[in-house]
């Protein structure tokens, strides 16, 4: 009788051993996003591209049962922070992907990476992030912030522009986009405007900006602000004499059909376009096209990459528990990425290619964002000498 009875024991405590390992071998993703208000053009964009990721997984990561948990920050630094506790005190997750803009990062990546979460960002990469404050938890996977401005100053210069008018929100991806341009660009800058978040009336700065004549403008307006501001530019008629470059954040996807003509010969700095030859990105493409009845944005294409990395590196490190064999694995960057030629640096921010981009009309109607330059190969940032990890 003892000894049947230290057996069904034994029996009972295995099988409690298996579930827990089960248990603990799903994995969880917490998703921070701007879904709603200002930023959700650039939010609703990223989920498309997680949500393709996720479907072409069949719902598994790294071969798991996977669960994706999603908050909306509304584009707000205090709801993207109560938003990061929630997901790793009491959901519990194994990996944050956000959010969509560099301000709420800025709430968000402490409460995150302090308790051993990975954090994933989509989209925004500040530059204290990437130097002094890196962190092995955080790892950017489209770019630096300052990243394609840097390229595109480089590109200006050997153009001959000799001066030009900046113009970017007043948060930390503005400033982080125009200190890279200032970094690189020789010529005079004419005029350097920062405006606020909020705003969506360029009317004063349109006029100022023409009171002095530029060779060309430089902006920098993220999501509906983009589209206000380039709709308004070309309105102005400022577009016929005075070429417009922007960085990353306005042609793609709905924004840039939002946009629609006025758009059109408008150049921008990016590290991916929509046609660059290479299978993960025909796939992507041909996948999000059919899925979703448009062209995807980078902000898209990015969201997807970052469920690629989860998955790729899960299976590298043979599971979901030990978090360094993760990170480790991570840094391998384990998966084709829709850029192509990808590495991360010793800060966990990319080394990759940067394009030059310039809106035209398909044969199909869409507006889009066509690859016409590559402006340089394997750029590192600004910020990773002040990496210690």
């Amino acid at each position: 009788m003892k000894l049947a009875k230290q057996m069904v024991l034994s029996t009972v405590a295995a099988s409690c051993l298996v579930a827990s390992a089960a248990i603990a071998e799903d994995v969880k993703v917490g998703l921070i996003l701007s879904l709603s208000g200002p930023g959700a053009v650039l939010g609703k964009e990223m989920r498309n591209g997680i949500d393709l990721a996720f479907e072409q997984l069949d719902g598994k990561l790294g071969g798991l049962d996977a669960e994706l948990v999603f908050e909306d920050d509304q584009r707000k630094p205090d709801l993207g922070k109560q938003a990061a506790e929630r997901l790793v005190r009491s959901e519990k997750v194994d990996f944050v992907i956000g959010p969509s803009f560099s301000n709420v990062m800025m709430a968000v990546h402490r409460p995150v990476v302090r308790t051993d979460t990975i954090l994933i960002s989509p989209n925004p990469a500040p530059a204290p992030l990437a130097g002094e404050d890196c962190n092995p938890n955080y790892f950017a996977v489209p770019f630096q912030n300052d990243q394609p401005s840097e390229a595109l100053a480089t590109y200006m210069n050997d153009q001959g522009i000799e001066n030009v008018y900046i113009l970017a929100p007043n948060y930390q991806a503005g400033r982080d986009v125009m200190e890279g341009f200032k970094r690189n660009f020789k010529g005079e800058i004419l005029g350097e405007v920062y405006t606020s978040l909020e705003q969506t009336d360029f009317s004063a700065e349109l006029t100022a900006m023409k009171s002095t004549a530029p060779q060309a403008v430089f902006a920098f307006y993220p999501g509906g602000l983009g589209i206000q501001f380039v709709k308004q530019y070309d309105q102005s008629g400022a577009k016929a004499n005075t070429p417009l470059y922007t960085a990353f954040s306005i042609f793609n996807g709905a924004a840039l059909e939002a946009v629609e003509a006025a758009g059109l010969g408008v150049y921008a700095s990016t590290q991916w376009t929509y046609d660059l030859d290479n299978d993960a990105n025909k796939q992507f493409v041909e996948a999000y096209t059919a899925k979703f009845g448009a062209i995807p944005s980078d902000f898209a294409a990015m969201a997807y990459d970052s469920v690629r990395l989860i998955d790729g590196s899960i299976t590298a490190a043979g599971g979901v528990d030990d978090k360094a064999a993760v990170r480790d694995a991570m840094k391998t960057a384990p998966f084709e990425s829709v850029r192509g030629s990808f590495a991360f640096n010793n800060n966990n921010h990319p080394v990759q290619s940067m394009f030059l981009g310039q809106v035209e009309q398909a044969e199909s109607g869409q507006y889009v964002l066509a690859n016409k330059a590559t402006l340089a190969e394997d750029v590192q940032d600004f910020y990773a000498q002040d990496c210690k990890m």
